[in-house]
Parts: structure tokens; sequence; C-alpha cells
């Protein structure tokens, strides 16, 4: 199946082919250099297809192109950077 990612105020959002929404990562901003993902939802039918890994890694490339850091205070989002090394780079400070 074939979603389509798009940037909304606030979130990241996965459509499926009939243009409904099946998952979001939602964050806001802490200061002006501090995103925080604080919800990582994936409708059940649709789980197990990487839509959560792949919303968290838009908002990273978001955070990488505007210079940002990222506090990851969903759960699911503190596993993403605590698997991927590469994520580090963005990691905000504690």
């Amino acid at each position: 199946m074939s979603f389509e990612f798009a940037e909304e105020v606030g979130r990241f959002v996965a459509k499926d082919a009939q243009g409904l929404e099946v998952g979001e990562v939602t964050f806001s901003r802490d200061g002006e250099n501090v995103i925080v993902i604080d919800h990582t939802g994936i409708d059940p039918a649709q789980r197990g297809q990487g839509l959560a890994e792949e919303l968290v890694r838009l908002v990273v490339e978001k955070a990488k192109k505007e210079g940002l850091k990222i506090v990851p205070l969903c759960s699911y989002a503190k596993k993403e950077f605590d698997k991927k090394t590469e994520y580090k780079e963005v990691l905000a400070e504690k």
C-alpha cells in the first residue's frame, strides 16, 4: 500500500491512497530552536508498515534543515532516538 506524507501546522500526517488520514506525529516549539515531539499515532489497521518510523524521520529531517534540536517526549519517538544513532545530532541536550 502506498501512503502520502504531508506537513501541517504542528504535525506530519500520513494518508492512504484514498486520502484518509491513517497516522500522525505531533510536535510543538519550545523556544526558537527546539521541537518537542509529543505524540505519534497510527490507525491500528495500518500498524506494522513503518508509518510511525517515517513520520518521526520527517520531523528529524525538518530539524536538520532548519537547524533545530528535538526533545522526544512521546514513547515511540524516544525509542526511535535510542535506536538510530544518526538522530543524535538533533537530540536536544538535557
